[in-house]
């Protein structure tokens, strides 16, 4: 006999298992079915054969300034405060990055302030009054010399391709500063799971309401459940079997080293714009605070994505928004089918947007 379900949920990442949380905990039966060996999708976390706790599909950090997710996700954990540093390594030494007062001095071999930084950085802008991709952001942003050195290269490397040829979001993303605030991220909460991501993936989906199968195609138990609705968290070309072709994406590759000493570097993650094929080493031991007498690095090497590698990055280029947009008219055609996160919406989504609108679409579908 089938199974019978209100909501079949396909993928466990943070889209899927807090949708399916809420809606469990309204009284709803859920199916999630993950093709991985298991839950939290990229946000998976685990402890490697050293016992470093490291992210294993490249580093998460959490931040946000929505209350309510807040609220929401520390239901299922007690949470580890961090301030997020990174730096740069370029023409043979350390930077201070984002770009701030303490990189400004740096770069001149003196202290400074931060009246002579604005100054400056207004005489070496190019004047773009509309910057219409990341070349021209970053150009009307800092100028030549700070684009060359720290961004051109960089994105060459991440997304194979020219940063005039991207968006001005992808490198617009990234902060300036003109005084010391050295901080990656600027978010009134930043904080990292005290116990990892994995463990609350485990809570979330820990509930009587909910059934998980890991290692399974949707496709394949279609046939055999009933539901009321689905909700796809998955590629969306996929969902259409690619009918009017696959929409672009960066994959990733991931080279881990376990070292014999209690740090490798000097901060969470290095970039690394211009030199080597990876874009940067990062160490996780300085944001989750463990204390061992070894650390685990992980360098991180773009790569174009195709069979048998896992889609990370949305390209985020004129063409394959128009190619999104096609599916996305398919998709908003469809009666009992909901698509969500980062996948399925075709967009670069932090997590906490993710968890937001994965708790809008639940009030949503019980509000029906």
């Amino acid at each position: 006999m089938p199974w019978d379900f209100d909501f079949l949920v396909v993928g466990a990442g943070f889209a899927g298992s807090v949708v399916a949380e809420r809606l469990a905990n309204a009284g709803k039966r859920c199916l999630v079915v993950e093709r991985r060996g298991h839950i939290g999708g990229n946000s998976h976390d685990h402890y490697d054969n050293a016992g470093v706790l490291i992210h294993s599909y490249g580093p998460h950090y959490f931040r946000t300034n929505s209350e309510e997710v807040i609220a929401y996700l520390s239901q299922f954990t007690e949470w580890h405060p961090v301030e997020y540093k990174i730096l740069s390594w370029t023409d043979g030494r350390y930077w201070q990055f984002p770009i701030n007062l303490n990189t400004f001095e740096q770069l001149l071999g003196r202290p400074s302030t931060s009246e002579e930084m604005a100054d400056t950085l207004a005489k070496w802008r190019v004047p773009i009054d509309q910057p219409a991709n990341s070349e021209e952001i970053i150009l009307a942003q800092v100028g030549r010399q700070l684009y060359e050195k720290f961004f051109k290269n960089y994105t060459r490397k991440q997304w194979k391709r020219d940063p005039k040829d991207l968006d001005a979001s992808v490198c617009g993303r990234i902060p300036l500063r003109t005084n010391r605030d050295d901080r990656y991220l600027t978010d009134k909460f930043q904080a990292l799971p005290k116990h990892g991501y994995t463990r609350v993936f485990e809570r979330m989906l820990k509930h009587p309401n909910i059934r998980l199968l890991l290692q399974t195609d949707y496709r394949e138990i279609v046939p055999h459940v009933r539901f009321q609705r689905m909700i796809y968290t998955g590629p969306i070309d996929a969902f259409y079997d690619n009918r009017f072709g696959p929409l672009p994406y960066r994959s990733l590759r991931f080279e881990e080293e376990t070292l014999p000493m209690e740090y490798y570097q000097a901060a969470m993650q290095v970039n690394y714009p211009n030199d080597h094929d990876f874009t940067r080493i990062v160490e996780m031991k300085h944001a989750t605070g463990q204390k061992l007498p070894v650390t685990t690095i992980v360098r991180e090497y773009p790569e174009d994505y195709g069979p048998g590698k896992e889609p990370y990055y949305p390209i985020p280029a004129k063409e394959s928004h128009a190619l999104y947009q096609r599916y996305a008219e398919l998709a908003a055609r469809e009666q009992n089918i909901r698509f969500l996160g980062r996948l399925a919406t075709y967009q670069y989504l932090n997590m906490d947007q993710v968890v937001k609108r994965a708790l809008d679409e639940a009030a949503r579908l019980l509000a029906r």
